[in-house]
């Protein structure tokens, strides 16, 4: 059964990718768009470390494989599983009354309602990003820091994945769920690039433990850059981050599917 249904997720989303790409001018230009909202935001964090020549101690090269690596896990996650943002929209329109009816998952069918293309730019340009910066940065790619670097940005992905799919489970409870899920968006893309111990202890708690931003890039990028002894609370946390990727998925899908009991229609 399961993996009749990772079958018809990949069938499922790769027909809305289909369909979406028949509209090239569309593509183009929000890829275009994607490309200058990313550059943008790398800009602002080359400025910031040139002109104070590091940020906490990491290089121009060192962030950027941070911002590379945020971005590309992000990438990964928002390309197959962008949808459950879209939640309270599959509710309030009475969509997600019809999932309940159909022999398929219900998280399937909502993740593969529609594909955003915009997300195409955003791992595209993380894979750009990440390819510049590793070759700038100071690391030795043998085959041992190639597959950590794969592995944490897999397990970064997950952890996004999971911490947008547990908050999304809120929306079977209260419908207006749009504004938990664009605080913690926003908390996540502003505090993601940023090497962790520049910010006050209090942050770095919440950022680790709370809402965990930590795990998506830095500590992977901590790993690979050999800072493990900066990093706060404990330096093996940055070789747990792939493994607590697989953890929070886990957890959070089975929060999600228990919440799913409580869903109510809107009865429109």
């Amino acid at each position: 059964m399961r993996v009749r249904q990772v079958r018809m997720y990949a069938i499922l989303l790769r027909a809305g990718m289909r369909g979406q790409m028949q509209y090239r001018a569309n593509f183009a230009l929000i890829t275009i768009g994607g490309f200058a909202y990313q550059g943008v935001g790398l800009a602002f964090l080359w400025i910031v470390v040139a002109r104070f020549g590091s940020l906490g101690g990491w290089s121009i090269a060192d962030v950027a494989l941070l911002y590379g690596m945020r971005l590309t896990s992000h990438g990964l996650w928002s390309v197959p599983s962008a949808q459950v943002l879209s939640i309270d929209i599959a509710i309030r329109e009475g969509e997600f009354d019809r999932y309940l009816v159909r022999p398929v998952n219900p998280l399937i069918q909502l993740l593969t309602r529609s594909f955003p293309l915009q997300t195409i730019s955003d791992l595209m340009g993380g894979v750009i990003v990440l390819i510049g910066a590793a070759s700038a940065a100071d690391i030795h790619w043998g085959p041992g820091n190639v597959g950590w670097l794969l592995a944490g940005l897999v397990g970064g992905a997950l952890v996004e994945f999971a911490v947008y799919l547990a908050v999304s489970a809120l929306s079977f409870r209260v419908v207006a769920a749009r504004s938990p899920l664009l605080t913690v968006g926003s908390i996540m893309q502003s505090a993601g690039p940023y090497p962790l111990p520049i910010f006050p202890a209090a942050a770095r708690a919440v950022l680790t433990f709370a809402l965990p931003v930590a795990f998506i890039a830095y500590l992977p990028a901590a790993v690979l850059l050999h800072r493990t002894g900066e990093v706060p609370f404990a330096s093996w946390l940055g070789y747990a981050a792939p493994a607590v990727g697989l953890l929070l998925a886990a957890i959070s899908y089975r929060f999600w599917m228990r919440q799913l009991r409580q869903y109510a229609s809107p009865g429109n």
